[in-house]
């Protein structure tokens, strides 16, 4: 006769969680406005456009808006969606995120959070090394396909 003894339920693998992020092109002339993650954090030294996390409640226009202000100080006017990608990251994370562009802001970026913010021609931005989930996106822009 076996003893009587519950055996908890063993826990479903979890998938992880998609993470919506919102992303912004902020555009002049044939450049975009793009900025490198400081060296020391999570994909420290790779670069990417200005954005973040979609907080419950927020629509990604609000989420952008807000995550501009943080980032760089700035009041953007969040102009049209310009494409979205899904990543799925080797350890296990996976992002749903939306570029939009940005034609218009008031007030002087300031650099909050990065190491460093530049104005890069679009045909040059294969040269730098973007996070992963930008990298099909940034190929296509560079080669005129997006915008």
């Amino acid at each position: 006769m076996e003893p009587d003894v519950e055996v908890a339920p063993q826990p479903e693998s979890e998938k992880p969680r998609m993470r919506a992020v919102v992303a912004a092109l902020i555009l002049r002339d044939k450049k975009v406005f793009i900025c490198q993650r400081k060296a020391g954090t999570a994909m420290g030294l790779q670069w990417e456009f200005p954005g973040g996390k979609i907080e419950p409640g927020e629509t990604p226009e609000q989420a952008l808006r807000r995550e501009l202000e943080e980032e760089l100080g700035i009041e953007a006017k969040i102009g049209p969606f310009i494409a979205e990608v899904q990543h799925n990251y080797r350890n296990g994370g996976s992002i749903h995120l939306r570029f939009f562009a940005v034609y218009h802001f008031e007030g002087d970026m300031q650099n909050r959070i990065f190491q460093d913010m530049r104005w890069a021609e679009l045909r040059d931005l294969p040269a730098y090394n973007f996070l992963a989930a930008d990298r099909k996106f940034i190929r296509d822009l560079a080669h005129g396909k997006i915008l």
